[in-house]
């Protein structure tokens, strides 16, 4: 399993233990806003998650284009290497 299924994998898991999302909804193309109904606190929410997972402050505006489930593990990855 390369280190990027792995991110997906946690990714995955935050969206259903944070937000009670389906596990069959997630899917790297699933769009946060739309297809899981994530808001924009969930959003801040999820930036706390990903920072306790990565050890590294997030800066806003790196998220500010994040759409889907796969631009989460893109940047995840970016704060990792």
């Amino acid at each position: 399993m390369s280190g990027q299924d792995k991110t997906y994998q946690k990714i995955a898991q935050v969206l259903e233990e944070l937000f009670e999302i389906d596990p069959d909804s997630i899917h790297p193309d699933a769009n946060l806003y739309q297809d899981l109904d994530i808001d924009s606190i969930d959003a801040v929410d999820l930036v706390v998650e990903l920072k306790k997972m990565t050890g590294k402050k997030i800066k806003p505006e790196d998220f500010k284009s994040v759409r889907t489930v796969q631009d989460v593990v893109t940047e995840v990855e970016k704060l990792l290497d």
